[in-house]
């Protein structure tokens, strides 16, 4: 996930954008035409990323036949945009949507199955295929995917003679002896958005903690491990208003020796020169199987009612998800292949992203159990750690009283 902008977009309930109302075109459905042109809608709006995806998308274009007109909004405001366009029937032809998304539009009526166009969806991860389905249909295909993983300073770890730590107790340890004047042993979001949601996800999940009842000892013990990390001095008590972003910037700064954080700041740690690498997130117990959250875009065909743009629009989609297209957008964005069986390769090619194409097999889609009822438990869970790091709430009380809330 994600960075920022793959969360923002998660709630669904804001009030819809005026800025995007007439971006469908004055209110003429932009699928109406030959099927010729396609029109496309995504958020990469910014660089590199923007033209990664373009090239992607002009070289599916030029193998199906079509023209792509593309338009790229903030991610902030996508979802509002989808929602207005649904309700004036302006959809684009094809729309990408962060992960958790999915589910909520697909209710809306406003996304057709990719089994009406007989779209291959086998071979791909569970995690992404379970966050594109909705009552039985996978309505989306995402060519490359995220998760998170804890980064280490090696020369820090090995100047204290310490190795990355594997479970809790030796995260405990081993971030108690890399605390070093005002240097942290472990940096991780706590911010009480849905980054810091998704930064907890792993110690809860491993642990068995599961949205579904907030209020279990294990989703408690998950809690009491940041409190206590916390409390010990080994993390800065200003996690609860760091970013993923902001935690990236103390690594780079040598202000904390780990991080918890995504594959996507490797561009940044590549060019600061830190000789640094990663592993799984620990585990509360030896033998546990870490789950984390999966993070990436799908991309959709809307129902614009134009059968034949529909029909390339899945075309369109389905390219942008063959093998080797996921392997070079992968290589270009430092994100994970979607079908399992090119991990090997692509590990082989970018060893710096093992961790995360390793973790990516048993990633959980946020959406898997709650459905588009996610967005509710994400914010029940950033209040609770923002109660629980404070000290206003025990770790086993946090979760009841956010909920009441």
């Amino acid at each position: 996930m994600p960075k920022t902008r793959h969360l923002v977009t998660a709630g669904l309930a804001a009030t819809m954008s005026l800025t995007l109302v007439a971006c469908g075109g004055g209110g003429s459905n932009q699928s109406s035409g030959d099927s010729s042109t396609l029109s496309v809608l995504d958020y990469y709006n910014n660089e590199p990323d923007k033209g990664f995806i373009q090239k992607a998308l002009d070289a599916c274009a030029t193998k199906i036949g079509v023209t792509v007109k593309r338009e790229t909004v903030p991610g902030a405001d996508l979802i509002q945009g989808v929602l207005q366009r649904a309700s004036s029937k302006t959809l684009p032809d094809v729309l990408m949507l962060d992960n958790p998304d999915v589910q909520e539009i697909a209710k809306t009526g406003g996304l057709t199955p990719l089994s009406d166009y007989g779209v291959d969806t086998s071979g791909f991860a569970e995690g992404i295929l379970q966050a594109a389905t909705y009552e039985g249909e996978v309505y989306g295909l995402a060519p490359t995917v995220n998760t998170i993983g804890l980064f280490y300073n090696v020369d820090m770890l090995e100047e204290a003679g310490v190795t990355p730590p594997k479970t809790w107790d030796e995260l405990k340890t081993v971030a108690a002896k890399l605390k070093q004047g005002d240097r942290y042993g472990i940096a991780f979001s706590a911010i009480a958005t849905y980054e810091g949601s998704w930064q907890f996800l792993p110690f809860m999940w491993t642990n068995g903690g599961d949205e579904t009842d907030l209020t279990s000892p294990e989703v408690a013990q998950a809690l009491e491990l940041w409190v206590d990390l916390v409390k010990s001095g080994s993390a800065s008590s200003s996690v609860i208003n760091w970013s993923q972003a902001d935690v990236n910037d103390q690594f780079i700064a040598g202000k904390t020796a780990m991080m918890i954080n995504g594959p996507w700041q490797i561009p940044a740690l590549d060019e600061s020169g830190i000789k640094y690498d990663s592993v799984l997130v620990p585990v509360r117990e030896a033998g546990q199987t870490p789950v984390a959250p999966l993070g990436g875009e799908v991309w959709t065909v809307p129902a614009t009612g134009n059968k034949d743009k529909q029909k390339k629009a899945a075309e369109l989609v389905s390219c942008l998800s063959e093998k080797d297209n996921e392997l070079q957008l992968a290589k270009e964005r430092f994100t994970v292949p979607t079908r399992t069986d090119l991990l090997d390769t692509y590990v082989q090619d970018v060893p710096s992203m093992k961790t995360f194409a390793d973790q990516v097999v048993s990633a959980r889609s946020r959406t898997g159990k709650l459905g588009t009822e996610w967005p509710a438990a994400a914010t029940v869970i950033y209040n609770a750690i923002q109660l629980g790091i404070t000290g206003k709430a025990t770790p086993q009380e946090a979760f009841a009283q956010a909920e009441a809330k």
